[in-house]
């Protein structure tokens, strides 16, 4: 439903039909519930692999000397606010809401951090 209640003519008649929605109006649904259905299943509970905080540089995860700009500060401040809320205990939107950046921004991070180690889902077997 993108149109308020009974804002046209056509509303709960029989004439509200697809013939008047407009194919953007109908790929814009789409994208708004393909990304529902993708934060359902990335909805998760993670949890550091590490006391204290990691390392990012020798991870790849800290920009270099020299490429440092705010895009690059605000990114690795994401990464370590996430971590820093991985204890296993909030989920994806949880960490969303708690640092203020959208649910989907999170995912490429959550992809980094598992792919170095730094993070696992709450769920996994814990490793000795």
């Amino acid at each position: 439903m993108r149109s308020k209640y009974d804002t046209y003519p056509e509303y709960h008649t029989s004439l509200d039909d697809l013939s008047i929605v407009s194919p953007s109006g109908l790929q814009g649904s789409y994208d708004v519930l393909k990304e529902c259905v993708t934060l359902v299943e990335e909805n998760q509970r993670y949890r550091t692999t590490c006391l204290g905080e990691p390392q990012l540089g020798k991870r790849g995860l800290y920009p270099s000397l020299g490429a440092h700009t705010k895009e690059t500060f605000a990114s690795t401040l994401e990464i370590l606010n996430f971590i820093a809320y991985s204890d296993g205990t909030n989920d994806v939107v949880d960490i969303a809401n708690k640092i203020n950046v959208p649910a989907w921004k999170l995912y490429t991070i959550i992809e980094k951090l598992q792919k170095v180690g730094l993070i696992e889902p709450e769920n996994s077997p814990r490793q000795s």
